[in-house]
């Protein structure tokens, strides 16, 4: 086979055969310089074939290369989806001392590398600073002046480009070079294709995973925001975003932040996205919205949009109803989403959708046996309970009236008393029992009194309760409400874990929080026996990261107990 000159257009292996194949084809006919060089260019082909992560292949095929011509350096650049650019540049031969100081890589939107994009083919210069199309390098390159380009291609498809400068003894890329380096390419694209094969389904392994997770930790009866916190979690980690967050509609038309989960405090959570924002209408129309760059997207209404590049927009819906949306945004900067990414996210935010549904029917279906065990109970109290001590009541007032010694009289008074105050303690707490969550009272004092009479009878006797400042004047709506979630799980872990005889819950609005802001603080404090050495915190974990997601703290320590025995719970955050 005759070598074909070095900027020949002519089309290059396709890669679609086994490994050796292509290679074979481009060998027949050596000429007896060339073949001297075939056992490197085998060892070379071996060396490729070799591993299935991607980005190791793509290293493995620059050094290889770079040895089999004789290079100083070498790098692969792959062509973005789109065809425009680069959406990776690896390299071999520069230092990472060196690159730190050139910076930014390549992005194949202009010069020599460009060219190459939209005319894949292989290209031997002598000097490539005097070609036309190239635009020069950036300060502390190093110089380079001998260049090969060949094009590699994945099961037909371009892929990138390999890229070799400077042979080591300062000659010129020869006809030998541009033959071996084009049958490397032929068998690095197949190599590649295997890689990129291999980690399409480790990604979507991980995408199943994930959505696993998901479900699994909805249906275990998290409340509705710790739901909504695992699908962020989750899609974060999944999507490697630089945070996931969760909206649902609000009142105005537009969308809610109500779960962040970030590697840093954002402040976000109760933002909103406008109504006049595009990006709604599309959402709450059930279509997912892809941003290159959320900074300079004018659609992107909110005060997080500048610190953000590429952002997904992920509808939460299922069966038609558009419970919220899943938002994954990367870093400035960072590589846009692939086609695959997108692919995988909206399949699982579906996936989440319908287990944020699932997980709802089923708190829904454990309500409704609350509340028919509540009014059973209320029923039981009210048939039952009262009447007898009515009766009782009548009894002793008969009996009162029957004797004569004064000291009895009193002392059956007394007793009569008592049982009045009891029976009407109960009747409060039938109310308590029959009363739904639609009829809970705005005032925060008012939600905080009825989850403590809601206590009281799995318990079985009254939390103390005490109040400190302008409770439902100063306390915001968000605030209110994790607190109200905070109260509830605290009370539950002392009937669950403690066996306490008391329990004491404060509510202060006149707290300065460590960073001189206003805010209040709720403390839960028992007797009972204490958390056990290893036991399980994901209540206090719970506490703690609702506290911080709105800027506040959580945290306990010993109880009013007898040297301290039982726990104190506080939770605090701004106002």
């Amino acid at each position: 086979m005759s070598l074909p000159p070095a900027s020949a257009d002519s089309p290059l292996p396709d890669g679609t055969s086994r490994p050796g194949q292509a290679a074979a084809r481009g060998l027949q006919g050596l000429t007896p310089e060339l073949a001297k060089r075939v056992p490197q260019l085998l060892e070379a082909m071996r060396s490729v074939g070799t591993g299935l992560e991607l980005h190791v292949t793509l290293d493995r095929i620059c050094e290889t290369a770079a040895e089999l011509a004789d290079a100083r350096y070498a790098a692969i650049g792959v062509v973005a989806e789109d065809g425009e650019g680069l959406s990776d540049f690896v390299h071999h031969g520069i230092g990472e001392e060196t690159a730190d100081r050139i910076g930014r890589l390549p992005d194949g939107h202009r010069g020599l590398l460009g060219a190459l994009i939209h005319q894949p083919r292989t290209l031997r210069l002598s000097d490539l600073s005097t070609d036309p199309r190239s635009c020069g390098f950036p300060a502390h390159h190093p110089p380079m002046r001998t260049f090969l380009g060949v094009p590699i291609r994945v099961q037909g498809e371009i892929f990138g480009n390999l890229y070799l400068t400077e042979k080591r003894d300062g000659a010129e890329f020869n006809d030998d070079d541009v033959h071996m380096v084009r049958v490397l390419a032929a068998e690095a694209g197949i190599a590649i294709g295997n890689a990129r094969l291999y980690e399409a389904a480790k990604q979507r392994e991980r995408w199943i995973d994930g959505s696993v997770a998901v479900t699994t930790a909805l249906l275990s009866g998290s409340d509705a925001e710790d739901a909504l916190a695992v699908v962020a979690e989750q899609a974060r980690r999944l999507a490697e975003s630089a945070a996931g967050i969760v909206l649902v509609p609000d009142d105005e038309g537009g969308m809610e932040v109500v779960a962040v989960s970030s590697a840093e405090p954002l402040g976000a959570l109760g933002m909103t996205v406008p109504p006049e924002s595009r990006i709604v209408s599309q959402l709450l129309a059930g279509e997912p919205v892809f941003i290159d760059d959320a900074a300079d997207d004018p659609r992107v209404m909110t005060e997080l949009a500048d610190r953000y590049g590429p952002v997904m927009l992920l509808p939460l819906q299922s069966d038609g109803r558009v419970l919220g949306t899943l938002a994954t945004p990367r870093a400035r900067g960072a590589r846009p989403f692939t086609g695959a990414e997108r692919t995988l996210a909206i399949q699982f935010a579906s996936q989440a959708a319908l287990a944020l549904m699932m997980a709802d029917a089923q708190r829904d279906r454990e309500r409704l046996a609350v509340y028919e065990d509540r009014d059973r109970i209320a029923r039981d109290l009210h048939d039952l309970v009262i009447q007898r001590l009515f009766a009782t009541g009548m009894m002793l007032e008969s009996a009162q009236r029957r004797s004569v010694v004064p000291e009895v009289q009193v002392g059956v008074g007394k007793a009569v008393d008592e049982l009045d105050v009891t029976i009407q303690e109960i009747r409060t707490a039938i109310f308590a029992l029959q009363q739904g969550p639609a009829e809970a009272p705005s005032g925060l004092r008012t939600r905080v009194l009825r989850e403590i009479n809601m206590a009281a009878v799995p318990l079985g006797f009254q939390p103390s309760h005490r109040f400190v400042g302008p409770v439902d004047t100063v306390v915001g709506e968000l605030t209110g409400k994790n607190l109200i979630a905070a109260l509830r799980e605290a009370l539950s872990n002392a009937f669950r874990h403690a066996r306490a005889d008391r329990i004491d819950v404060v509510v202060d609005a006149t707290v300065t929080l460590p960073d001189g802001s206003q805010g209040v603080r709720l403390t839960v404090a028992d007797d009972g026996v204490g958390i056990a050495e290893g036991g399980r915190r994901s209540g206090l974990k719970n506490l703690k990261r609702r506290a911080e997601s709105l800027g506040g703290d959580s945290w306990y320590g010993p109880g009013t107990g007898e040297d301290g025995g039982g726990t104190t719970v506080v939770w605090q955050a701004p106002y």
